[in-house]
């Protein structure tokens, strides 16, 4: 990244910061207003409005997790999927406030992202593993005045005790963290003729397995198109529109193409499906029993 494009990048986080914080928190009483919309009826001027008042916990959100060397931006963009998805999946009627809700999302959503960019703990994301990664520091701090050096046994006990984990995945997270990055393209041997890449195995796809694959693609789409069919033309269109495309028709739409409420044509979507699925199973089933038929729907 040159000079111009990360001042250019500081400029953006920051009349980003200045916006998400100049947008007025709502009221419990619009905030359900606008999830009810939103869920029921996919309106998306309330789901702008909903996210938009809660860009300022991504941005505190991200401000605590800043000391892990990732650009501010990045995770801010994280924290927004994460905002996002707590507004699909937000039930207004359970009563609790939607920033509740959102927070955890957010921050399990930046820790992900912290985790897939730090190598040295890609081998293991459990969630006790998760949970140590991010409690180690502070809790290392209150105990040593310094997180220079060897970690002390009775230390590491210490902390094994309070995040109920082994005292040997303690220690073995602390390493991780206390270790450096080697660069794959490092020389290795006298000669340092070769890096250590080239001695890392292929773990990709043969090209056997490949075709298998697309192959198991063309089943699995006949299985589809055969299970759709046993579903009626009303059925068929509803699952269409709403399961089968990018841009799904919204339940309104359905409803006056149809002549019905739209909260028949949710009822429809919901038993259809469940059709659909069974259908699917079934065929799979018979499919497998008869290895021939597969055959047959592989290559039609």
């Amino acid at each position: 990244m040159t000079k111009q494009e990360a001042t250019n990048d500081v400029k953006r986080n920051r009349a980003f910061i200045s916006t998400a914080m100049s947008i007025p928190l709502l009221s419990r009483e619009r905030e359900f207003e606008l999830a009810h919309r939103w869920r029921d009826d996919e309106d998306e001027a309330a789901l702008h409005e909903l996210v938009s008042a809660y860009m300022r916990l991504v941005v505190s959100m991200a401000s605590k997790f800043k000391n892990y060397g990732l650009p501010m931006g990045d995770l801010v963009q994280e924290g927004n999927i994460g905002l996002m998805q707590a507004a699909f999946k937000f039930e207004p009627e359970r009563e609790i406030r939607f920033s509740t809700y959102a927070s955890w999302w957010i921050k399990s959503a930046m820790q992900d992202y912290i985790l897939r960019n730090w190598s040295i703990v890609r081998s293991g994301t459990s969630a006790s593993q998760k949970s140590l990664f991010f409690n180690l520091r502070w809790l290392r701090a209150k105990i040593q005045s310094t997180d220079e050096g060897a970690f002390p046994s009775e230390a590491l006990e210490t902390v094994a005790n309070k995040l109920r984990i082994g005292i040997r995945d303690v220690e073995k997270m602390a390493n991780r963290l206390s270790g450096r990055d080697q660069s794959l393209n490092a020389p290795v041997g006298q000669n340092g003729d070769d890096s250590m890449e080239d001695f890392l195995p292929d773990t990709g796809p043969t090209p056997e397995e490949s075709v298998m694959k697309l192959m198991d693609g063309q089943v699995r789409s006949k299985w589809l198109d055969t299970a759709l069919h046993e579903l009626s033309e009303r059925e068929q269109l509803i699952i269409r529109e709403r399961r089968l495309q990018d841009d799904k028709t919204t339940l309104e739409v359905l409803g006056n193409r149809l002549g019905i409420t739209k909260e028949r044509v949710r009822q429809i979507e919901h038993k259809a499906f469940e059709k659909l699925k069974s259908s699917v199973v079934r065929i799979s089933r018979e499919a497998t029993a008869n290895p021939a038929m597969i055959s047959v729907q592989g290559t039609n």
